[in-house]
């Protein structure tokens, strides 16, 4: 009994809404709007009240189906739909940190992301504060509709956050860019399209690729990811893709990328990221049960948010 203690008085705890937000407009493969639902199954709300944190389910936000809707302009495909389910959702994410508590956002494809880091920045904006971003993804999502091969708008969040459109989804409250380019720090990145390259150097972010972490080692670049997201801020929103993590580890993703993070990799770097405790929001993204291993991807999903609020080996 006296072990549990121990480990329940190293951390803080918190106050979490979960969200989920079940689209899969943003890609082709379909699949990733059964993510919230897998990431509840595999015990998410237990597993945090375990470590002593206080946990509400907000639910699922409505989402429109593909089939319900046209593809609209395919340079960015359902882009309406996804932008007013983005602002509802940026709404909701405002108001769940009105309320003193901490967003864990589940997707659905990356487009969520959009709707996530509008309500977070708009949060803090309102107090005179920045905010960092952590977006940790096998690729870097800062396509445009001009830039974009395939039109999917689940490689267009990044470009948004940062301003660089598609308009709609980089204004909701009326105000761009969202994080400041040296708070933004991608982690892990290691599929870029080749116009995409150009768009990375435009916006004038931080870049970590997978070279990076092989050469240097995870806890070097995520110590110095931290730093640069924090300088400045009020602390920073973690983006959060599986596809980051190998898919030896997570076979259940939208867009699958060999050479990821290893296991422990992902468990350190959420580690670290409990360790600074300047977590403001976190959200996972793209578990798709459709093509998973016995759920194996989402229960993953859950470890490493585990790790995230401070679960530790000891």
């Amino acid at each position: 009994m006296t072990q549990t203690t121990a480990s329940f008085s190293s951390i803080t705890p918190k106050k979490i809404r979960v969200i989920g937000v079940p689209l899969d407009l943003g890609q082709s493969r379909r699949g990733v709007d059964m993510g919230p639902s897998a990431v509840r199954v595999a015990g998410l709300e237990a597993r945090l009240e375990a470590l002593g944190h206080v946990v509400e389910d907000a639910g699922n936000i409505a989402v429109a189906i593909a089939e319900q809707k046209s593809e609209g302009d395919p340079r960015a495909k359902y882009l309406k739909e996804i932008t007013a389910m983005c602002t509802k959702h940026a709404d909701l994410v405002l108001k769940t940190l009105e309320a003193g508590k901490v967003p864990v956002v589940l997707g659905g494809d990356h487009s969520v992301a959009a709707g996530t880091v509008a309500g977070v920045a708009e949060f803090y904006r309102r107090q005179n504060q920045k905010v960092g971003l952590i977006w940790i993804d096998a690729h870097t999502d800062i396509n445009t509709p001009e830039s974009s091969p395939s039109g999917n708008v689940h490689g267009m969040p990044l470009a948004a956050i940062m301003g660089l459109g598609p308009a709609e989804l980089a204004n909701i409250f009326d105000f761009s860019p969202k994080v400041k380019p040296e708070n933004c720090v991608l982690v892990g990145v290691r599929d870029i399209d080749a116009i995409e390259k150009e768009n990375v150097r435009r916006a004038g972010i931080e870049v970590f690729t997978m070279r990076d972490i092989d050469e240097r080692g995870m806890r070097t670049i995520m110590e110095e990811a931290l730093r640069m997201a924090g300088r400045g801020t009020a602390g920073y929103h973690v983006s959060l893709d599986m596809d980051w993590v190998d898919p030896e580890d997570a076979p259940g993703v939208g867009t699958p990328v060999r050479g990821g993070a290893t296991y422990r990799e992902a468990h350190l770097a959420m580690e670290i990221i409990a360790d600074h405790g300047r977590l403001l929001s976190f959200e996972i993204v793209e578990v798709n049960p459709v093509i998973d291993e016995h759920n194996r991807t989402a229960d993953l999903a859950v470890e490493l948010t585990l790790s995230a609020f401070g679960k530790k080996i000891l």
